[in-house]
């Protein structure tokens, strides 16, 4: 059997390499906007994601009885193994509470371009903040990255509103109550569905025709001032909103971030600022997708704390990456490659491997004996900047000849001088 499970990837050196590449832009992202760095295991109690989400979840878990008898599950997403830990150490923890993690998270869900059942999630949190300020921290911490790899607001744009202005728009028209998380996952497939199939689906949660009219004119809305003309000068969200929008502007990110009121977010407990990043195109699913959820804790039997974040899966900006020509190429970080000329000498090649790792070199030993042609190949290959070549002559006088593989020049090296 060659293949893995489905849904699943393998990760060959030169995937790593890349992987690690990516991974070390969010790691940059993050610290420069004075994140830290945090895990979480990656399996948790079944309920932890069953009381936060509903029964919905519960089909794409990978959960089962362990042999104690209790429900696990591996962690679909990394929020609610965030929410614990803030839980276990709450009021100890300063505050605001700045961390960032980069987890395997796993789905049971049908496969798909950008979606597999198993990927790696970029999550950045603010805890303790009440401010939109910690909100538009995480927006510039998204524009930091997307220029570390190469991208530019020409390349995507993050869409972004409130969920307090669904409220008030749905408030207005009388959705309230049990009707409010199921009109929101209606309104999210906005511009994703056709207008008269999302009329439809409206109507049959008992709206009229003037009150859908209003939703889709409202929530359709990507005019910040007529959104304003619509809810009145005295309507919170938009006044959060426009000072969110003026601290963007103060970060010097405006070019990357647009509004866009039709912006909902599929999860019920998001409470402010909702946000997300598409490639401009369209052509994708969405690359990272976030916002506040003041509300978390008390789901999870906790006192509510505010917080907002986001969760930024690898696939599909990898997808992006590609398509621009963006990914690149990554040498292995070999900087020596150590070969000897002949089986009696490869003692001697150990040893001036071992010095030269001893004094911080990356150092790829030739284990078997082959042509000084292959060793050649095999350093460029690998982007080696040297070959260390162990040959009886220099060897009798306690020498290695090195050559250079950017200059070509060779030259003799004495043991003890490496």
């Amino acid at each position: 059997m060659t293949q893995g499970v489905r849904g699943t990837r393998d990760f060959y050196p030169e995937d790593m390499r890349v992987r690690n590449w990516l991974f070390e832009r969010f790691r940059e992202a993050a610290r420069s906007h004075g994140f830290e760095e945090y895990d979480a295991p990656m399996l948790e109690h079944e309920d932890l994601y069953t009381r936060k989400q509903g029964e919905e979840i519960t089909q794409q878990l990978y959960c089962f009885e362990d042999k104690g008898g209790r429900r696990v599950s591996l962690r679909p997403e990394m929020t609610p193994s965030l929410a614990r830990m803030v839980m276990a150490k709450a009021g100890a923890l300063p505050t605001p509470i700045k961390w960032f993690s980069i987890p395997q998270c796993w789905r049971y869900e049908r496969t798909q371009r950008g979606r597999g059942r198993e990927h790696y999630q970029w999550n950045v949190d603010v805890w303790g903040a009440n401010g939109v300020e910690a909100d538009a921290e995480l927006l510039s911490v998204l524009a930091a990255f997307f220029r570390s790899v190469g991208l530019g607001p020409e390349d995507l744009v993050i869409r972004i509103s409130s969920r307090k202005v669904l409220e008030e728009v749905l408030n207005s028209v009388g959705v309230s109550g049990k009707a409010f998380p199921a009109v929101c996952v209606i309104v999210d497939k906005m511009g994703k569905i056709p207008e008269e199939a999302m009329s439809a689906q409206l109507a049959e949660q008992g709206l009229g025709a003037d009150a859908i009219s209003k939703i889709r004119s409202t929530l359709g809305s990507q005019d910040l001032d007529a959104l304003e003309s619509a809810l009145g000068g005295g309507s919170t969200a938009v006044s959060e909103l426009i000072a969110l929008f003026s601290m963007i502007e103060a970060y010097g990110i405006s070019e990357w971030v647009a509004f866009d009121a039709s912006v909902v977010r599929g999860l019920a407990y998001y409470t402010g600022p909702v946000f997300e990043a598409h490639d401009r195109a369209g052509e994708m699913r969405a690359i990272v997708g976030g916002g506040r959820y003041d509300r978390l804790l008390s789901a999870l039997g906790g006192k509510d704390m505010p917080a907002t974040g986001f969760g930024f899966g690898d696939m599909v900006i990898m997808e992006l990456l590609a398509t621009k020509g963006l990914v690149p190429e990554l040498p292995t970080g070999n900087q020596d490659i150590v070969v000897s000329r002949d089986e009696g000498l490869r003692p001697a090649a150990m040893s001036v491997a071992q010095r030269l790792r001893a004094s911080g070199r990356a150092v790829d030993l030739v284990l078997e004996e082959k042509r000084l042609k292959w060793a050649f190949r095999h350093a460029e290959r690998t982007g080696a900047e040297r070959l260390v070549m162990v040959m009886p002559e220099e060897w009798g006088e306690g020498n290695v000849r090195i050559k250079d593989l950017g200059s070509g020049e060779e030259t003799d090296v004495s043991f003890d001088d490496l």
